[in-house]
């Protein structure tokens, strides 16, 4: 069997695993076994239990990114405004992790581990916040909003809408009855973020009452 064959089988059973147990949990034996493998060729092809971790992470992580591009059009070129490559990529973010629920489970909890994994997945999160505010810095140009708001409050929002991105992941993941769609987890979160960016793109401010 082709070595690239053997080794995605590996990161197959370790995903599953890791999504299982944990990192620290995790049993290399299990992982072996449930690959079809011995442990000592596990060993030989990823070293160690903290570099088939790091290897399951990137795959996964490398994984989700090319889903939220491909779902915006790659916003540096696409055609269509900000509202709808938004639309899409929060389309394509949820799908995936739907449909890789192991995959996202290890991405979600990995930055819990400590270093290095940390900065692993502090790095995919810095990919799809810059992509975001992007297309949020688009937005707010396209609606003739002025260039001290766009500074200001967009970057601040684009975090905030990927850490609510993936706290919907999870609790739709999570969920076992009226089990909601992508189209509807990512309809969930535009409802809620779109709508106040609209607001404040035409210069409405949310104030305490006194």
């Amino acid at each position: 069997m082709p070595r690239e064959v053997r080794e995605r089988q590996m990161l197959d059973a370790a995903v599953a695993g890791f999504a299982r147990h944990g990192y620290q949990a995790a049993s290399m034996d299990d992982i072996a076994e449930e690959a079809g493998v011995s442990k000592p060729l596990v060993y030989l092809y990823l070293k160690s239990k903290e570099d088939l971790f790091t290897a399951c992470i990137r795959r996964e992580r490398a994984a989700l990114v090319e889903a939220v591009r491909g779902g915006t059009g790659k916003a540096e070129g696409g055609a269509a405004c900000a509202e709808q490559q938004l639309w899409k990529g929060l389309c394509a973010f949820f799908a995936h992790t739907a449909a890789r629920p192991d995959g996202w489970s290890v991405l979600h909890r990995a930055d819990t581990q400590g270093e290095p994994f940390a900065r692993e997945i502090a790095a995919m999160r810095a990919e799809i916040t810059e992509l975001v505010t992007l297309l949020l810095s688009r937005a707010a140009v396209d609606a003739g909003c002025d260039e001290k708001f766009a500074e200001r409050e967009v970057s601040g929002l684009a975090h905030a809408m990927v850490g609510a991105a993936e706290s919907l992941a999870v609790w739709a993941n999570a969920r076992t009855e009226a089990v909601p769609s992508p189209k509807e987890t990512a309809a969930t979160l535009m409802n809620f973020c779109w709508t106040g960016l609209e607001q404040m793109i035409k210069g409405a401010r949310w104030s305490p009452h006194r």
